[in-house]
């Protein structure tokens, strides 16, 4: 059985960032909703309490039954974690802070017999941000390390693999945050770290044979890494049974559709393209808000797999390379985890439909993937393509979608995607797009005056999509970009970019 660290999130911003740091220390570990515990599908070997907005004194503030996990489990509760084990203690005490306690904290103290201490030295800098602290400790507790403002910076529970701190040890500012990691992920919970991509692969590709057996599946496919990685994972599970249908929406890149096919050859892939560019410009006809883009666009795309499955005789399946962040992001919860956008491969198919679905990479993160994706050799040129929203550029064209937005678009974002693989910085970049804005701005071209469309470039940094930088661009480039928009696309007569970081923004704009 997979051996599991299990994540309860009381809706902090840095849980993912916990979720990260035990993957890089080859642990498989699942978040969920501290309201929506489900069965794991392995060994529980230990539980981490993530932080959270609230204070344990808000009316609203998350509950959880501690009996099910303490003394059962290894526990380590991170900053609200911590405090809530402490309140939820008849001997502890929380107390609203006088002030905020926020930023770089040194320990000043540490306990040098406490396993989850081990190698963590005195003066290791921590990153607070917590408004309570911890005024009373229950009886049965002892303090395991202190800083110069707080006396209890962590503290563990006697006779019970029970550990609290009040700092964030996932975030890049405690210094050796990996270090205490490891001691409760392996030296506690006594994880082997066996959670590579070569045993992923080994893994999944057996689950896939066991599960689907001799069915029939459709698969499909959008050139990009994910569902480029499903495939191939299913084809070693299948084989012949496995069936791609790449779909023209209409809403890729330029020449995108031909390139994609071409580059699945080598892949040894049954892939079918289909041309169904007129049935979403029809469904789209008029539709400015984005959500209801996105559900539009599924919709049709519902239809054509439909449509495809039944020219292939006793499908069962529906394959989707939905990832680890789709499902968190789309995960709603009263409080923490609140839905930021829906995903157009997360939540299911409608009753008609009568296909099950399977999703072998609803574990990983995206920087996993690849990984994985590595490992089976699937062409470089794909593992290294950026993200590309599944609804395509309709979320990149802000307001109504028409054939002739589009194509000005896709010759936007041709100039913008040539330009950073010459000047050797696609590879730098996570993610890079454009984006056609509902305005429009006086300018001149020649003598005359002009009065045109302006567009965003957009190009982040990122591990793995949950949180990005934008991406300092040489201004030379930009410049030539820019220069080679203006002159090359007509109707285009301003360019911008975007400084944003994510959070607060998004990467996409819609």
């Amino acid at each position: 059985m997979q051996e599991t660290i299990l994540i309860l999130d009381f809706g902090s911003q840095y849980t993912q960032l916990i979720a990260r740091r035990v993957r890089e220390l080859n642990v498989y570990c699942e978040i969920h909703p501290y309201n929506q515990i489900p069965e794991i599908d392995g060994e529980v070997k230990g539980v981490i309490l993530s932080g959270s907005p609230f204070s344990v004194h808000d009316a609203e503030a998350p509950h959880l039954n501690l009996r099910k996990f303490r003394g059962n489990y290894p526990v380590l509760g991170v900053c609200y974690g911590a405090q809530y084990m402490v309140e939820a203690d008849p001997d502890g005490e929380v107390r609203r802070s006088d002030k905020r306690e926020y930023g770089r904290a040194n320990l000043r103290q540490v306990r040098t017999d406490s396993p989850l201490f081990k190698n963590v030295p005195i003066g290791s800098q921590v990153w607070m941000s917590h408004g309570d602290t911890i005024h009373n400790l229950p009886s049965s507790t002892q303090i395991d390390a202190s800083t110069a403002d707080v006396d209890v910076a962590a503290f563990s529970f006697s006779g019970e693999q029970t550990y609290g701190i009040q700092f964030h040890p996932e975030v890049y500012h405690s210094t050796d945050g990996k270090t205490l990691l490891n001691n409760f992920v392996v030296e506690i919970c006594g994880c082997s770290q066996n959670w590579t991509p070569h045993n992923f692969v080994e893994d999944t590709v057996d689950k896939l044979s066991k599960q689907l057996g001799s069915d029939k599946v459709i698969l499909g496919l959008s050139g990009g890494v994910d569902s480029s990685v499903a495939a191939e994972l299913l084809n070693r599970a299948i084989g012949s049974n496995l069936y791609c249908i790449f779909v023209d929406n209409g809403l890729l890149r330029k020449n995108e559709f031909e390139q994609v096919l071409e580059s699945y050859k080598e892949m040894g892939l049954n892939v079918r393209g289909v041309d169904a560019r007129k049935d979403f410009y029809k469904a789209l006809a008029g539709v400015t808000d984005p959500e209801l883009k996105r559900k539009a666009i599924g919709k049709v795309f519902i239809d054509v797999f439909d449509d495809a499955a039944h020219e292939v005789k006793d499908v069962k399946w529906l394959a989707q390379g939905t990832i680890y962040p789709d499902v968190i992001e789309s995960l709603s919860v009263k409080g923490p985890s609140a839905t930021i956008k829906s995903h157009h491969n997360v939540g299911g198919l409608p009753d008609f439909m009568k296909l099950k679905v399977v999703e072998p990479l609803r574990a990983l993160f995206k920087d996993e993937v690849r990984l994985v994706g590595k490992d089976m050799n699937v062409p470089a040129n794909i593992l290294a393509r950026h993200p590309f929203p599944g609804p395509g550029l309709a979320i990149r064209i802000l307001g109504d979608i028409t054939e002739e937005k589009v194509r000005m678009l896709q010759e936007v974002d041709h100039i913008f995607i040539k330009n950073l693989k010459e000047s050797g910085e696609y590879d730098n970049v996570w993610q890079a797009g454009s984006i056609l804005l509902p305005v429009q701005s006086v300018g001149v071209m020649g003598d005359e005056r002009t009065y045109e469309k302006a567009v965003a470039l957009r190009a982040v940094t990122s591990t793995d999509g949950m949180t990005a930088d934008w991406c300092h661009l040489p201004y030379q480039l930009l410049a030539k970009i820019s220069n080679e928009i203006i002159n090359n696309v007509k109707g285009i007569n301003r360019v911008v970019y975007d400084i944003s970081s994510k959070p607060p923004a998004t990467i996409e704009w819609e």
